[in-house]
C-alpha cells in the first residue's frame, strides 16, 4: 500500500530532460533487474563501474542536476526516521551526502566507481567501494537506505536494514528519470511486506518504504 503527499515544493523551469530512447532502455533494464526478470553479474558491474569512472571529474559541472529538492521534502515529510546509521547507495561524488548527514548520525556512502569516491573525499568522511549487490555488511545493521537514482538490488537491501529500517527512494528527474522505479513497484520487488509514503518534489519524486507491521 502507499500513501500519496500532495506536492508542496513546485518544479521549476528548465528541466533537464534525457535522450528519450537510451532513458527508456535503462528504465526497462531498471524495472527488469528489480523484477528479478534480468540478472546482475560482474561483467555489467565493471561496465557500470568504468562508465562512471570516466564521468566523475566533470560529474559535479556539468552532468548532475544540481537540485535537492526530492531529498529534502523526504526527510521533512517521510519521517519520522529510525536511529543509527544510513546507508547512502550510488553515492556518486556526495552531493547529497551532507543533507543525509544532517539528519542521520552516521552515513556511509557506497558506490561502484572508484573515481566517484575519490570526488567526493571532502564530503563524506565514510567512502567503501563496493557492488550493492553484495554489501560488505553483515545482516539487519542498517536504519536507513537512502537510494539517489539507484538501480534496486531488493533481496540485498531486505538483508541490511534493520527490522525497523525504512529505504529512502529517490528519484531526481521523477518519471523522466533513467533509473525510474515507481514506489509501488519497488515495494513490490522487496521481499515481505512494504508499505510506502511517496511524493512528488522539484523535479523529481521521492518514497520512504517500511515493513508492514
Amino acid at each position: 500500500m502507499t500513501t500519496f503527499l500532495l506536492r508542496i515544493c513546485p518544479s521549476v523551469d528548465d528541466k533537464p530532460l534525457p535522450s528519450t530512447g537510451t532513458a527508456e532502455m535503462f528504465r526497462v533494464f531498471a524495472r527488469d533487474l528489480a523484477a528479478g526478470r534480468r540478472s546482475w553479474d560482474d561483467e555489467t558491474a565493471r561496465f557500470i563501474a568504468d562508465q562512471f569512472d570516466q564521468m566523475a571529474a566533470e560529474w559535479d559541472t556539468t552532468l548532475a542536476t544540481g537540485r535537492d529538492e526530492p531529498l529534502r521534502d523526504a526527510l521533512e515529510r517521510g519521517g519520522p526516521f529510525p536511529g543509527g546509521q544510513c546507508l547512502e547507495l550510488g553515492s556518486g561524488t556526495g552531493l547529497f551526502t551532507e543533507l543525509l548527514r544532517s539528519e542521520f548520525s552516521r552515513v556511509i556512502s557506497v558506490d561502484l566507481s572508484e573515481q566517484m569516491l575519490r570526488q567526493a573525499v571532502d564530503r563524506s568522511p565514510a567512502r567503501v567501494r563496493a557492488d550493492a549487490a553484495a554489501l560488505p555488511l553483515v545482516n539487519a545493521q542498517v536504519s536507513v537506505v537512502a537510494a539517489i537514482d539507484m538501480l534496486l538490488f531488493p533481496a540485498e537491501i531486505v538483508r541490511v536494514l534493520a527490522p525497523n529500517g525504512v529505504l529512502l527512494w529517490i528519484n531526481q528527474l521523477g518519471e523522466d528519470g533513467p533509473l525510474h522505479l515507481p514506489a509501488m513497484d519497488v515495494a513490490d520487488a522487496l521481499p515481505g511486506d512494504w508499505q510506502a509514503v511517496e511524493a512528488n518534489a522539484g523535479w523529481g519524486s521521492w518514497a520512504v518504504l517500511r515493513r508492514s507491521c
